[in-house]
């Protein structure tokens, strides 16, 4: 396929479906997560996704109508929401900004870190944040940044009650050692709350539309948050966004990047637009087996890497 040197003004609906297609086979190698009950009911074939650029030119391929949980996906914007309420210092106070190459769940990492969590992309750290998101409970909290997300992207992300409560059913015996950690090492406080926060955020549910539109907001020269936050979170997302395999995935694609065990994953092209993509089959790390291959082709043949 001839290169491109002008971005994503560049793409075409026949590329888009080339890629799709040939990533939909790789699907057959992930697995579906079985801690989280009703995500492993979810069909291996599902596929979709959404190109959003600048102009509200769009891409589109799959059933898009599929609504999915954001699970990790939510992350950034977690971080995103709580920069422009309470500033840089303050959260980055509560929170490092160094990678880790240990999975997302890792007490072991945490351990080493004496309580300190590393970076606001593993769950210690997202644990932490959702701490600092304003209100009473979890619900109240959630609900705070359903709204700020839907009424600054003009999308319509809800709560998956269902989804919640399969993720409550079972015990989350790692994040709960977490949580204690970080509680016996004073870098948590009401972390009952803070997980239960944690929990109802990553089940916020939408479509690869309503993830290209929150996507949207990572763009720079939005206008809709500020430019400073939007790159902190682009940078972040770039060096952590998929744990372990986040420096394997800055060479072969280098997009500011999060994925989620639902099978969502949402890439940054900035200052041009975003790429949204489901496909629940995940690999050993927990990302999308075939939303990484079309990434990988995508960006390739367009020129897409922040790095040149």
């Amino acid at each position: 396929m001839t290169l491109s040197s002008s971005g994503l003004p560049d793409l075409t609906q026949a590329q888009l479906e080339a890629w799709a297609v040939q990533a939909r086979t790789h699907a057959l190698e992930g697995y579906l997560p079985d801690y989280i009950p009703l995500l492993a009911q979810a069909n291996p074939t599902w596929f979709a996704v959404q190109v959003k650029g600048e102009g509200n030119r769009l891409h589109t391929f799959g059933d898009t109508s599929l609504s999915f949980p954001l699970m990790s996906v939510v992350k950034p914007f977690v971080l995103l929401f709580l920069l422009e309420q309470l500033g840089r210092a303050a959260v980055f106070s509560q929170v490092g900004m160094e990678p880790s190459d240990a999975p997302f769940n890792s007490l072991i990492q945490l351990q080493a870190d004496q309580g300190w969590p590393r970076n606001p992309m593993i769950n210690s750290g997202a644990i932490v944040l959702a701490s600092l998101i304003p209100g009473q409970d979890a619900h109240t909290r959630c609900e705070g940044l359903r709204q700020w997300l839907n009424q600054r992207a003009d999308c319509q992300l809800f709560l998956d009650k269902q989804m919640l409560n399969s993720v409550l059913s079972l015990t989350n015996e790692r994040n709960r050692a977490l949580m204690s950690l970080l509680e016996q090492t004073h870098h948590l406080e009401a972390g009952e709350v803070a997980l239960d926060t944690y929990n109802y955020v990553c089940c916020l549910s939408g479509t690869v539309a309503d993830l290209s539109r929150i996507g949207m907001l990572l763009v720079q020269g939005k206008g809709v948050v500020s430019p400073e936050h939007s790159r902190v979170v682009n940078a972040i997302m770039t060096t952590c966004g998929l744990y372990e395999a986040s420096g394997r995935f800055a060479v072969q694609v280098g997009l500011p990047t999060k994925s989620g065990v639902s099978g969502a994953m949402l890439s940054v092209v900035p200052n041009q637009g975003v790429i949204a993509c489901y496909s629940p089959p995940l690999d050993l790390m927990g990302n999308s087996k075939a939303s990484q291959f079309f990434l990988q082709q995508m960006v390739q043949a367009l020129r897409l890497s922040v790095f040149g």
